[in-house]
């Protein structure tokens, strides 16, 4: 009977051994689940703050799309108002800028256009 108590002893203090590592084990994850619902509840504000935040972005970037739209009707109303400008043709070189009265014999100027040609591809040779 002495044996039996001893071993119903030993037993007990397993089993005490046991429930004390339960309840560590239990308040840890108790402790876990406290702050990872302290977590939770910090991103949940985050994530608000950041859609209200996204909610004000975009208002203001409708209220400068309606403001360039806008814009872009004033400017294109003030647009069909201008008059017209004659597009002139653009010479291609520069003895198309000289007046057409301009006193140059015709051999002279061939001369001319021949040694602006002959300079600009030097020129392009030492680049």
């Amino acid at each position: 009977m002495l044996n039996e108590l001893e071993s119903l002893s030993q037993n007990i203090g397993r089993l005490i051994k046991i429930s004390e590592r339960h309840h560590q084990a239990h308040d840890a994850i108790a402790q876990q689940l406290d702050q990872l619902r302290a977590e939770f509840a910090g991103a949940q504000k985050e994530l608000a703050q950041m859609r209200e935040e996204r909610d004000a972005l975009m208002a203001e970037r409708d209220s400068l799309s309606a403001k360039i739209d806008d814009a872009q009707v004033r400017l294109n109303a003030i647009l069909e108002k201008l008059p017209r400008a004659k597009s002139a043709p653009e010479p291609d070189n520069q003895l198309a800028l000289l007046p057409p009265d301009a006193s140059i014999e015709p051999d002279t100027a061939e001369a001319a256009h021949g040694a602006l040609h002959e300079e600009s591809h030097h020129h392009g040779e030492k680049a």
